[in-house]
């Protein structure tokens, strides 16, 4: 399977687990090259060909890195704070990633809703005009 292929092959079981679940509605949004899953505003997970990425929280960074599979994340070289990297094979379950997207939840849910950021309207270029 290629890489592309595995991502949308994640995203595709990541909506339907979180439909069966009854979770609130999730908005997608393209962010880190991947697709996330938004709650309220908040980001939930991020599927990519890399595995899974899972908001937990500092608070459930412990329990996260406790299970299979898992690792800090790490854009830049540097962890990020609450933001666990399941690998593939820590998802390929069924039950393995609805219990991530639950630990995911828990934390989310647990967050104030955050409202859209207003759209900016572009620059408009003006060509200089010719005396």
């Amino acid at each position: 399977m290629t890489d592309q292929d595995y991502k949308t092959y994640l995203v595709s079981r990541v909506e339907e687990t979180l439909a069966a679940g009854k979770a609130p509605p999730s908005i997608q949004q393209r962010m880190f090259g991947s697709v996330a899953f938004m709650m309220n505003g908040n980001m939930l997970c991020c599927a990519s060909n890399k595995g899974l990425m899972v908001r937990v929280g500092a608070i459930g960074e412990d329990e996260a890195l406790s299970r299979p599979h898992a690792q800090h994340c790490m854009p830049a070289g540097r962890p990020m704070t609450g933001f666990i990297l399941v690998d593939p094979d820590g998802v390929e379950d069924e039950n393995d990633l609805t219990g991530w997207l639950a630990l995911a939840r828990r934390y989310v849910e647990s967050l104030p809703p955050k409202q859209p950021k207003a759209k900016t309207p572009k620059k408009k270029h003006h060509k200089p005009t010719q005396p």
